[in-house]
């Protein structure tokens, strides 16, 4: 077999393959051989067909088979022998295909990207520390009462915080337009739902009383016909109702799966859930900026076949999440070009931390792990041998752990500085914390 390698550009490889004649035909003879022994044809019994027949009758399908079953397996004998890594199926183009005469093609592929990932100790990474307060506590139990809010209708003007079941007509110019009406509306003042000015002007209203208001509505409105509009609503109130907050008592515990424990019991279960989410939370920016400074330290170049790959993926992941009767091909691509790229170039260089580092899963950890996800259950336990049971979402903890040795690999070398904060701030989403 003859092998020549041309490089047409960083990743792509343009191989061109020779297969001598006699291996095609060998390949075509034991098919029409295997054919002869089962082929049922009129007027000979099974086995005894002669092979004049059989291959007037098989030998082209038998040439196409073979055809292609050596062109894949020659395709892999020459990328081990030339030490190539494809990235992806090669586009084959034949130069020579006819029969008695040596087969040659051209395979066009890519290449995975060869390089060392360096450059560790120029990164920065700042590292949070925070505790779980009382005041944090305290917060939280609040935040989980208005969670179970409910209302009490009463006989007064509506306040902020207020619940007010409402009917509404909205114009614009005089005439109504597409979605700015409803009956029976459930809105609760200051909540934001409605455009700016909407819930104030319904501050002070009475059940049984109209309101008119005036209004504009946002320049960024997401509806961009009615975007900057001036418009009329004509709201009616049918009642207010204030709010109730429950009690912090066994009935409101028990919503939560907490029984019998009293208050303090309660508290230290809330708490235990909180320092579990400030580990995670701080955790996830730890490793976020890790792999930020990867990227941004090892520029790499990546395959197309990859990236298309990638995209193909979000693109499911797109109609999954959101439904519709769309096909994830009629999404446009560029919705996910960037997000599919990050994800390749950090597999790729993840891949290449743990091949240099000859990392490997840490199996206490990989417990420690499950153990510390299944403590958020009740009957843990179960949880635990669930895991272990399941080959498929064992290897994805193994995955999370392997990601997180890499990390701790790379914050030995990287400038590290750590930082005191409060709860609030280490459980903040990056998003938000860079918003502000």
């Amino acid at each position: 077999m003859q092998v020549s390698v041309e490089n047409t550009s960083a990743l792509e490889r343009r191989m061109t393959i020779g297969v001598p004649a006699e291996r095609i035909e060998a390949e075509v003879n034991k098919r029409l051989q295997q054919t002869a022994r089962n082929a049922k044809i009129p007027g000979f019994r099974p086995g005894k067909v002669p092979m004049s027949v059989i291959r007037q009758r098989y030998e082209a399908d038998a040439r196409q088979e073979a055809l292609g079953n050596v062109i894949q397996a020659s395709f892999y004998e020459a990328v081990v022998e030339q030490k190539l890594n494809p990235a992806g199926a090669p586009a084959v183009e034949p130069k020579v295909f006819e029969k008695g005469k040596d087969l040659e093609y051209i395979a066009t592929f890519e290449v995975f990207p060869e390089f060392e990932v360096g450059a560790f100790d120029s990164i920065e990474v700042e590292r949070l520390s925070a505790d779980v307060a009382d005041s944090d506590l305290d917060n939280m139990l609040e935040v989980l009462r208005k969670q179970n809010v409910r209302y009490e209708q009463v006989e007064r003007a509506a306040q902020t915080e207020d619940q007010l079941n409402i009917d509404f007509v909205g114009k614009i110019e005089g005439e109504e337009f597409s979605g700015g009406s409803a009956s029976g509306t459930q809105l609760v003042l200051g909540s934001g739902r409605m455009i700016p000015g909407f819930e104030d002007g319904l501050v002070g209203a009475k059940a049984g009383e109209e309101k008119v208001l005036n209004l504009n509505f946002p320049e960024d409105y997401q509806n961009l016909e009615l975007a900057g509009k001036a418009a009329e609503f004509t709201v009616t109130v049918n009642s207010v109702s204030e709010a109730k907050l429950p009690e912090l008592d066994e009935a409101f515990f028990g919503q939560f799966g907490i029984k019998e424990t009293g208050l303090d019991g309660f508290r230290a279960e809330v708490r235990k859930n909180m320092e579990r989410e400030l580990r995670q939370a701080i955790k996830a920016k730890i490793k976020n900026q890790v792999m930020d400074g990867l990227v941004s330290t090892n520029p790499i170049e990546v395959p197309k076949a990859l990236l298309d790959n990638e995209v193909d993926r979000l693109r499911v992941q797109a109609v999954q999440q959101f439904g519709g009767n769309i096909k994830p091909d009629q999404l446009p691509a560029e919705l996910f070009t960037e997000q599919a790229k990050r994800r390749v170039v950090l597999g790729l260089i993840v891949a290449e931390v743990v091949k240099q580092n000859e990392l490997k899963p840490d199996e206490a950890r990989v417990r420690e792990l499950i153990q510390e996800m299944a403590s958020a259950y009740q009957e843990p336990e179960q949880v635990v041998s669930w895991y272990y049971k399941n080959d498929e979402q064992l290897n994805e903890v193994r995955s999370v752990v392997l990601e997180e040795q890499v990390v701790d690999t790379v914050l030995q070398k990287a400038k590290v500085t750590d930082k005191a904060v409060s709860y609030e701030e280490a459980v903040k989403p990056a998003e938000a914390a860079q918003a502000d």
